[in-house]
């Protein structure tokens, strides 16, 4: 009877490809933590830390400078502030203010943004023209719109008045009520739109070129190729223009601080801020103020994350 020959198994240990890529990626993550360490301790103590510190102080009945002891009066701050109309009033003047001023400067920088991409002669120049307004000082620029409004000196009286004849008669613009968020709305219109139609530029050259001739090919028109091609490609960069712009209109304080000092009708939440804690040494209800501010921020980026959907791929 014939033996069948038995050929010894040798056993090959060897480490799967899945658990090698696994232990990479995990060397991987921890050399990136450890890189991004410094930035993180950085980060905690020039913001966690503030925004910790002003949580806690509106829980208090803090003072600057107080000889009272400080203690904690648990949600009577954030109570008052329910009910305080002043603080209500700087509410509705920062979102006016923000909600005018983003929809102009994005509607004028796509414009201006969809010009200076296209091919003309003189378009470098024209790129670094349109920087001026936003490159000089908010304070320096709002104060020389402040004189520009001036009803007996100013410029925009004599334009409008005396050469155009669209008015019959001057316009005290700053200290009127129903014209002093208009005019400093136009000021921040003039000077922000530039910065708005360089993100926007920025969002367009990364649109490949072959898209748009693709198009035209298939015979799309302008307009078709703006709403079905340009907008959605530049949905990235449009979020992140909203979100810059709208942080820094309703925290505005330096253009409004400028033109109309810490006048009720046109005090923003940051004027309200300041004036509690700086003027009359309130912290504790101040920082009741800064966490409102805060929150009301945090509503309108939420809103554009969730309205303005942006793909990761």
């Amino acid at each position: 009877m014939a033996h069948s020959a038995v050929r010894p198994t040798t056993e090959i240990r060897a480490t799967p490809r899945g658990h090698r890529h696994t232990q990479l990626s995990e060397r991987q993550a921890r050399l990136a933590w450890l890189l991004l360490l410094p930035t993180i301790v950085v980060l905690a103590f020039i913001a966690v830390y503030p925004l910790g510190r002003t949580l806690y102080d509106s829980f208090t009945n803090a003072r600057l400078g107080g000889t009272r002891p400080t203690h904690a009066v648990g949600l009577r701050n954030y109570q008052d502030l329910l009910h305080d109309s002043l603080f209500r009033h700087s509410v509705w003047v920062s979102v006016k203010f923000a909600v005018i001023t983003v929809i102009f400067e994005f509607i004028l920088g796509t414009l201006i943004a969809l010009v200076v991409n296209s091919n003309f002669k003189g378009r470098g120049l024209m790129r670094a023209a349109m920087l001026v307004p936003w490159a000089i000082i908010t304070v320096v620029s709002t104060q020389m719109w402040k004189w520009m409004y001036n009803d007996v000196y100013g410029v925009v009286d004599d334009l409008l008045v005396r050469r155009l004849h669209i008015l019959n008669h001057n316009v005290a613009w700053v200290a009127q009520p129903n014209t002093s968020l208009g005019a400093i709305c136009a000021v921040d219109i003039w000077k922000t739109t530039p910065f708005v139609a360089l993100l926007l530029l920025a969002g367009l050259q990364t649109i490949p070129a072959d898209v748009y001739e693709a198009a035209r090919i298939d015979g799309a028109g302008p307009f078709r190729r703006f709403f079905s091609i340009t907008l959605p490609l530049l949905r990235p960069a449009i979020l992140v223009t909203l979100i810059f712009r709208t942080l820094d209109a309703l925290r505005v304080f330096d253009a409004f601080f400028v033109m109309f000092g810490a006048r009720a009708d046109t005090q923003t939440m940051a004027i309200y801020d300041q004036q509690n804690i700086v003027a009359f040494s309130n912290i504790g209800y101040g920082a009741a103020v800064s966490v409102a501010i805060f929150v009301i921020i945090g509503v309108f980026v939420v809103a554009y994350v969730t309205l303005l959907k942006v793909d990761q791929a």
